[in-house]
């Protein structure tokens, strides 16, 4: 089997903020919306039945931390989970803090604005880290 690596538009897309057992933890580059992207390190899968029993249960266990995470320290009104896939083949989850108060609420987020840039994205990251740093599991050392 291929060595696990990030497809490129993912790559492009986000910032790598760091490790679960299973997944890499990425933020999205849209500082509309806290957007989190669970990648699971694993070559050549496409959807979530491709994974094994036990990583599908290591993959919803990193998923629940990761949305109770962003619901308590954003105090969100809802959270978005989606794996669409459509443009980019390799499985991977967004979760995304949704509020009432934000651009596109009620609807769905995608495509409804272009990407906002983060005016200090390094200290976004840190951010991220340190309260991802929380989950006893979460390493920000590259693991792959």
């Amino acid at each position: 089997m291929i060595d696990f690596q990030l497809h490129p538009q993912l790559s492009g897309d986000t910032q790598w903020l760091g490790d679960l057992p299973l997944c890499q933890v990425l933020l999205a580059n849209d500082s509309r919306y806290p957007w989190l992207i669970l990648v699971p390190r694993r070559a050549g899968t496409r959807e979530l039945h491709e994974l094994s029993e036990a990583q599908q249960q290591q993959f919803m266990r990193e998923s629940s931390a990761v949305s109770q995470l962003m619901a308590s320290e954003l105090a969100a009104d809802k959270i978005n989970i989606a794996a669409l896939g459509n443009m980019v083949p390799q499985l991977h989850v967004h979760h995304v803090a949704r509020f009432t108060s934000d651009d596109a609420w009620p609807d769905p987020i995608w495509g409804k604005f272009p990407a906002l840039a983060y005016a200090e994205l390094a200290a976004e990251v840190t951010w991220w880290q340190q309260r991802l740093g929380t989950l006893v599991t979460f390493s920000p050392s590259r693991s792959n």
